[in-house]
């Protein structure tokens, strides 16, 4: 069974991202939370990303960084949306990486290094539609086109966290899918 990294997004961690780590410990999965906000959550997004402006993005990036660096470097790193960040830094540039799953984000593979590194096998999820994935989505196809082992899963629809549980945004039929392709990647892990 994997070993796994599970950074929040922008609303802190959430009951919602609690229950997706719980789901996937139930499968047998050891699943690490980081708290990059030091508990604290938001009912909303525009409050969570004031926080995160508030704290400092390169400050949140660090302390996710640095509570991935306080684990073995053999794990998943995984993200969703703000968490992406440091999720994608860590299997980015971390030797041990085991894969990275990068849910309703994804970065410039630029701005951590010269290159995704060949090793690291990388899963990326978002809505078609979602605005704010709509910024991200030339960087995914990106990275899986340069990833020897990538994958692009885009679901209809709008949506932004529409992982997680206890917001609004949810859409649990997306969801569902979401976490079947996360299990079976963390099944090859």
């Amino acid at each position: 069974m994997a070993e796994v990294v599970l950074f929040h997004h922008a609303q802190g961690l959430t009951p919602g991202v609690i229950a997706l780590a719980d789901e996937l410990r139930a499968a047998g999965h050891t699943i690490h939370t980081p708290d990059m906000y030091d508990g604290r959550t938001f009912d909303n997004l525009d409050d969570g990303i004031g926080c995160a402006r508030e704290i400092g993005f390169d400050t949140v990036l660090d302390r996710g960084v640095h509570a991935g660096e306080a684990l073995p470097a053999e794990v998943v790193y995984a993200g969703i949306s703000l968490g992406v960040m440091p999720a994608q830094k860590l299997a980015q540039t971390r030797h041990g990486a085991r894969g990275a799953l990068l849910l309703e984000g994804c970065i410039p593979v630029s701005e951590f290094g010269d290159a995704w590194p060949d090793s690291v096998p990388v899963q990326v999820h978002g809505m078609e539609s979602d605005e704010f994935f709509a910024e991200d989505a030339d960087a995914a196809r990106a990275l899986v086109d340069e990833a020897k082992d990538g994958e692009l899963f885009l679901y209809p629809g709008d949506k932004h966290l529409f992982t997680d549980p206890s917001l609004s945004s949810y859409d649990a039929e997306a969801a569902a899918l979401v976490k079947r392709r996360v299990l079976d990647f963390l099944s090859k892990r």
